[in-house]
């Protein structure tokens, strides 16, 4: 069985001043050693949080395919990597959607992290007219195998989240047994992709998990920990699926 993993993704929040919640959220982490927990920060924040916090690991939100050239405005691998990063989101259905990313793009910037020996958390999901035309598992696998790495070593560099567009932010989720059902698919598609290191890559669930859910939801089988959105954001509501994840 798989440790449970728990990230936070803060995505564009955050500024030097609030890296006391860094600091408290590491020191939650320090006292649940049962679970693995990172927090993905904005860009500007990386090296400052990584320095506050020496338990728990940062991450990164995005990163350039390309190790460099001119790409203004843009950050590779390498950049995040320098400034402590030990994860970077690739992937992400508001970067799909909100900056056109395809599924080459984000096998690209999955495969550049990796090469930065960094751990790629790669996001897969449906929308709700997916899921309510019943073919939401046949469309997540089609997306997760056309965004797959192509990589021989797989040892803890690439995690998968399983995020249901329309249950990010809203406080709805699936039903535990659409839970179940997707993660297990997943599951199966990785191994047949990377054989029985398939079994070793975490499967987060990332679509409103809070302190409320999070018990249920790390209970249900080949779901390996959280992507967690707004929770994570303060340690007073991070630290219920923190404890979540070290109690599963």
């Amino acid at each position: 069985m798989l440790k449970k993993r728990i990230v936070g993704n803060w995505k564009m929040n955050g500024l030097k001043s609030d890296l006391a919640y860094i600091i408290e959220i590491s020191q939650q982490a320090a006292a649940h050693p049962k679970a693995d927990v990172a927090i993905c920060v904005p860009a500007t924040l990386i090296e400052s949080a990584a320095k506050a916090s020496d338990i728990m690991a940062i991450g990164a939100q995005d990163c350039h395919a390309s190790h460099s050239g001119a790409h203004t405005g843009c950050v590779s691998a390498a950049m995040v990597a320098e400034c402590g990063a030990k994860y970077v989101i690739v992937g992400h259905s508001e970067r799909r959607t909100d900056q056109g990313e395809s599924n080459a793009d984000v096998k690209a910037k999955a495969q550049a992290v990796i090469a930065q020996q960094m751990c790629a958390i790669l996001c897969v999901g449906e929308s709700e007219d997916h899921r309510n035309s019943g073919n939401a598992v046949a469309i997540v696998i089609e997306q997760l195998n056309l965004s797959l790495p192509d990589i021989d070593n797989l040892e803890n560099s690439l995690c998968v989240a399983y995020e249901p567009i329309w249950a990010i932010g809203t406080g709805r989720i699936p039903s535990l047994e659409e839970v179940a059902e997707m993660h297990m698919a997943i599951r199966q598609a990785l191994v047949v992709k990377y054989g029985d290191s398939g079994n070793d890559i975490h499967i987060l669930y990332g679509g409103s998990m809070n302190g409320d859910n999070a018990a249920d939801l790390l209970n249900i089988a080949h779901v390996d920990g959280g992507l967690v959105g707004g929770a994570s954001l303060s340690a007073a509501k991070f630290t219920p699926v923190i404890e979540a994840a070290n109690n599963a």
